[in-house]
């Protein structure tokens, strides 16, 4: 039996943990520089607003009918993802976290038998009360024989109010009945296009899509539905049916290529060196990233653009080439320095900038030698990490991305930014008694 553990409207009850007096009230979250609505809670959608429209459309709405709107707050979602987790992972011998709000738990052998039921339902019940006792975050659990269909139950447990946030497919009765309950679309793995090709096969519920003859290769996928599917689909109708087919990554691949992008607060128009300074915090960011997987890149990308939506847009990318790997955030800022001048125009009121570290290898298999100059500062990279990990981001940082004030007007626009609580001294709640 698997388990899947989902927070109700995340982003929106990790905002209501330290504010009791937002509970029960209709709450949107935003993206970054405020842009579109991300997250949206049952009492908000209620109201007819809608995820993924941008704010300035719906603002005067929610105004209207009392909405309150949020700038997304990373750190403290972050914090609180990792608190529910811990609880989460107390009730099982075996954890896979899927997402910032989502985990699997596996109870292998732990078979149902006589009033399983009930105990896997009491289970369930457990761990949605240790969470809200412990975490103040509201959650929903669905079981089932295979991780799809706990995925489905946990979908069922979270819009059946009958439910009461635990819904457990145990039996073959309960299994038909949830199938014909799901739309096919909110089958796990299950995206647009796929639904589309679906639907001409008059494939509308999960029930259907589980009906559809399906033969796992897993030498090959040229032997399944033959209608142009992938052995993924196959699976996915296997485990529908019963068939523990999917696992959860068991083993950690590293990433050949690191990216970090945004679009930024106040458009940057006749300023260079607010664009190299933008351009070096974000490679630090991507810098970091790097060397949590020990690994160093052997090719850097820069670039900046204007809006799209622009009369005449424009974009600018540059891509640099080192002789050896290189993870230092001094090495990697003095590269922007060097090359900012290529992306740098006048008159472009530029929107949005990035970096890419690309051809990532690792830092334990390179080839040395003694000509080529050292372009690491193996000491100071590792106490650099760790003052940041320790006391927050931006503790100690390069002198090239600029100080706080001087970032001021190209940094991310988070107009609606709540305290946060749990990663910051001066955010931490006052309690009048």
């Amino acid at each position: 039996m698997f388990a899947l553990v989902d927070a109700n409207s995340f982003y929106c009850s990790a905002e209501q943990v330290f504010r009791p007096d937002w509970r029960g009230k209709p709450l949107v979250v935003l993206s970054n520089n405020d842009g579109c609505i991300v997250a949206a809670n049952r009492q908000a959608k209620a109201l007819g607003v809608k995820k993924f429209v941008p704010y300035f459309q719906v603002k005067a709405l929610c105004e209207k009918r009392g909405v309150i709107a949020l700038s997304s707050n990373y750190a403290l979602y972050g914090d609180l993802s990792m608190k529910m987790m811990q609880i989460i992972g107390r009730f099982a011998p075996e954890q896979y976290i899927y997402s910032i709000d989502e985990s699997f738990l596996s109870f292998k052998g732990a078979a149902a038998g006589e009033g399983g039921s009930v105990a896997f339902m009491d289970i369930g019940q457990r761990i949605r009360r240790a969470v809200w006792k412990e975490a103040r975050l509201p959650v929903s659990v669905g079981m089932g024989a295979t991780l799809t269909l706990a995925k489905l139950a946990a979908h069922i447990a979270k819009t059946v109010p009958e439910y009461q946030g635990v819904c457990v497919i145990d039996t073959e009765g309960k299994r038909l009945d949830m199938l014909r309950r799901v739309s096919v679309g909110d089958v796990w793995g299950v995206g647009r296009k796929l639904m589309k090709k679906l639907a001409r096969l008059n494939v509308h519920s999960a029930y259907d899509l589980s009906g559809l003859p399906y033969e796992l290769t897993y030498k090959s996928s040229s032997k399944n539905l033959g209608h142009g599917f992938n052995i993924e689909v196959s699976r996915t109708i296997a485990e529908l049916n019963g068939e523990p087919v999917k696992e959860w990554d068991r083993v950690h691949v590293d990433k050949k290529q690191i990216f970090s992008t945004r679009s930024l607060g106040e458009r940057m128009t006749d300023n260079k060196e607010a664009l190299c300074q933008a351009l070096c915090l974000h490679v630090d960011i991507a810098a970091v990233k790097m060397r949590q997987q020990q690994s160093g890149c052997l090719q850097l990308l820069l670039f900046a653009m204007s809006s799209p939506h622009d009369t005449h847009a424009r974009a600018f990318k540059v891509l640099h080439t080192f002789e050896r790997p290189v993870s230092s955030s001094l090495e990697l800022c003095r590269a922007v320095k060097q090359l900012v001048s290529r992306l740098y125009h006048k008159g472009i009121r530029y929107y949005k900038v990035g970096v890419g570290l690309m051809d990532l290898v690792s830092c334990h298999h390179q080839q040395l030698d003694m000509f080529s100059p050292l372009l690491e500062h193996p000491n100071l990279m590792p106490v650099y990490d760790k003052l940041n990990r320790r006391f927050g981001r931006g503790t100690v940082f390069v002198a090239a991305e600029g100080t706080s004030k001087s970032r001021a007007d190209w940094t991310m626009r988070r107009t609606y930014l709540t305290p946060q609580y749990t990663t910051q001294w001066h955010c931490l709640p006052k309690i009048n008694c």
